[in-house]
């Protein structure tokens, strides 16, 4: 009788390599949308962690999974940036939670658009 051999499977690349960079940045941030009663609102907040698909932010407004909601962030001046930088983007909300941190706010986590608008900030702003 004739054994079958065994071949190895083909999975794909492995988590590490899926798993894509994110940079812990405390940016100061604008969020703008409706909240869970579908009242509109703006909160300034501070942007936690970003990718190319994903921001996390907390803000004191409740909102539902599935919402859009706006980002504008203000980028500072650096050695290679020669101005600051205004980067807009927009996402829908993938997950909230209660912030076992700071009480009273919600732990967002958006999954980004891949339309987003940058541009230079004047210095007289």
């Amino acid at each position: 009788m004739i054994q079958p051999k065994k071949i190895p499977s083909m999975k794909g690349p492995s988590k590490a390599l899926k798993k894509e960079r994110s940079f812990d940045l405390l940016l100061p941030a604008l969020v703008s949308g409706c909240d869970a009663r579908g009242d509109s609102f703006k909160e300034k907040t501070k942007l936690s962690k970003i990718s190319s698909q994903e921001a996390v932010i907390r803000i004191k407004n409740k909102v539902l999974l599935g919402t859009k909601l706006d980002l504008s962030l203000n980028i500072p001046q650096t050695l290679i940036l020669e101005n600051n930088l205004n980067l807009t983007i927009s996402g829908k909300v993938s997950s909230a939670s209660m912030d076992s941190i700071k009480k009273e706010q919600q732990l967002i986590s958006l999954q980004l658009d891949k339309i987003f608008k940058i541009y230079p900030i004047s210095k007289s702003e």
